[in-house]
């Protein structure tokens, strides 16, 4: 794992901007001026870590220069693939791989390889430079343009660093949509000019004309409303197929991995797949001091039928305090999902002993995992029942208590209920919608016909069947922008590349083409992933309940469903 940073102004701090992300890449840092832009990187050496792998890497005749953060699956396979067609190695690495693709394909290279990443070319040829995001969004990819200054970064701190002779404004409307998601969605960020790339795009800067050209998707997910029909044995005989591949090419690296273990489905899975590959595996977990909240058991259960060296942490309501401060340090912009202090304490744990972690996440926007689809069913069941005006009833009821009180929760709540489709799904989500920001529009001048779910609606497919189209809505928002932004920066913190198996592209594409009644199998949350893996699991994993990696609620008693406002007060210092 790796970070970079770069732009078309000779004047900028690139020593300074690359320091500011060298926690991504503690082994080694470099500066590269390549004519008409300017290349720093810093580089975690995680396979083929000598000296000749370093980045940015350029073609052995100088027209191209890549940097690349991530890791391409089965990149061997692809490496032989293009030795056949003429195309030789210096190196061992899968970046050089990368490189040659490109050489090979030019922009079709994306639809050759698999993998998490963010990836800058600069095409001398062209006089281009050329950015790509991986397709679900694994990896962080931000860039500035202000129609003549250009510039990246794999972290949105390294960008005002870089250009520090340029004014970085608010764009309060990211931080009212932050209100509404608990964190800010893609396109945006905190700053006016500054945008994080979507997952599965692409864009390009001409160096000469300084113009930026369309942003373009390369990839989609597409899901069949009339699948073919499938045998619940056939699905599971291919899905632990498609699992077994995934961990195996997520295992490859030239330093020690090992796999964090919740003790939920997810992580089972990944430790049941691939203690059947590797000999001794190591296996990570933290717990809480609320035992009614920690998984420790579960996790411990795990590790001994898998026979793993299995170490745990506790996270404790003091040290919660104390690291809560640390979210806008990581996160450099509003961001409400407070499991990344666990999931930093997990990172920090695995990196004593190894530099790359396999972890479960995905496996709920894939298989279908999140209780709050089957809330979000009877919500409609309830709206289709409604005989009164229950939205005007409840609403100016509620603002009668503070938000601290029962009562204020329950007419929240039961507003909700009676809400529109989109504005219900973001309540269940602990969004905040309508009444409950009015003071904040009115304080940044957001405009009254602003459309606060413009994110959800752009993925919400009505021709969906409810549970699939909440999985698509979800795999498309909350997984890049929440999920894999908290694993990527908490980890990162710590230089430990964490890897996720349950999203590789053929697993992804497989799960999503099946019916939907086979992958929710006996009406169960993750029915199909448990049936796969009936044999595999003990029955206290396949059959408790999901609880989820946030911190206890008891932790913090004085958030209530406006937790976000607080940590934007609190943390984040924007009122």
């Amino acid at each position: 794992m790796c970070g970079f940073v770069g732009g078309n102004n000779p004047n900028w701090n690139y020593a300074g901007a690359v320091e500011r992300i060298r926690h991504r890449g503690p082994d080694s840092q470099r500066t590269m001026l390549l004519g008409e832009v300017i290349i720093a990187f810093a580089r975690l050496a995680v396979i083929d870590p000598t000296e000749v792998a370093d980045q940015p890497m350029s073609s052995e005749n100088e027209d191209v220069t890549l940097a690349f953060n991530g890791e391409i699956y089965g990149y061997r396979e692809l490496q032989s693939q293009l030795k056949k067609r003429g195309h030789r190695f210096r190196t061992a690495s899968d970046t050089e791989v990368l490189l040659q693709a490109y050489l090979e394909w030019g922009d079709d290279w994306v639809n050759h390889v698999d993998g998490m990443f963010s990836v800058v070319i600069y095409d001398r040829r062209l006089i281009e430079l050329k950015l790509f995001r991986d397709r679900v969004g694994i990896k962080p990819l931000y860039y500035m343009y202000d129609g003549k200054n250009f510039a990246f970064a794999s972290e949105l701190k390294a960008i005002p660093a870089l250009c520090s002779d340029l004014r970085f404004e608010v764009d309060h409307t990211a931080v009212f949509d932050y209100l509404t998601y608990r964190y800010i969605p893609a396109p945006k960020t905190l700053y006016r000019h500054v945008y994080k790339l979507a997952p599965a795009h692409k864009v390009s800067f001409n160096l000469r004309t300084r113009e930026l050209g369309p942003i373009k998707r390369y990839w989609s997910l597409e899901i069949d409303t009339d699948p073919p029909p499938l045998s619940a044995d056939q699905a599971s005989e291919n899905l632990r197929a498609l699992i077994s591949e995934s961990v195996a090419s997520q295992l490859v690296a030239d330093v020690p991995v090992g796999c964090f273990l919740s003790g939920g489905i997810d992580s089972s899975v990944i430790i049941a797949t691939a203690s059947k590959q590797c000999e001794e595996l190591r296996t990570f977990s933290i717990g809480f001091d609320v035992s009614s909240h920690s998984e420790t058991e579960y996790a411990a259960m795990i590790a001994e039928r898998f026979n793993t060296d299995h170490r745990q942490r506790i996270l404790t309501l003091r040290e919660s305090q104390n690291l809560l401060p640390l979210l806008a340090t990581w996160y450099d912009e509003p961001f409400g999902d407070t499991s990344a202090l666990p999931t930093f304490l997990v990172s920090q744990l695995a990196r004593e002993h190894v530099t790359v972690a396999l972890t479960g996440d995905g496996g709920d926007e894939v298989f279908g995992g999140y209780r709050w689809y089957r809330l979000f069913k009877r919500c409609l069941l309830g709206k289709a029942l409604r005989v009164l005006p229950f939205d005007r009833l409840f609403r100016p009821l509620k603002n009668r208590f503070s938000k601290q009180t029962l009562l204020y929760r329950t007419c929240n709540g039961l507003e909700a209920v009676f809400s529109n489709n989109l504005t219900l799904y973001a309540k269940l989500l602990r969004g905040l919608t309508g009444t409950d920001k009015k003071n904040y529009a009115e304080r940044w001048h957001i405009p009254k016909d602003y459309d606060d779910l413009w994110y959800f609606r752009q993925y919400w497919r009505a021709d969906l069947s409810i549970l699939t189209r909440l999985q698509y809505l979800d795999f498309h928002t909350y997984l890049p922008d929440d999920i894999l932004t908290k694993v990527d920066r908490a980890s990162m913190a710590v230089s430990l590349e964490a890897r996720v198996p349950l999203l590789s592209r053929r697993l992804v594409e497989f799960v999503f083409s099946i019916d939907e009644s086979t992958r929710y199998l006996n009406g169960q949350l993750k029915g199909l992933l448990k049936y796969a893996f009936r044999d595999r699991l003990p029955r206290e994993i396949l059959e408790r309940s999901k609880k989820g990696f946030s911190i206890p609620r008891a932790y913090y008693k004085n958030y209530d469903l406006a937790e976000q406002e607080v940590l934007l007060r609190d943390v984040y210092q924007i009122q």
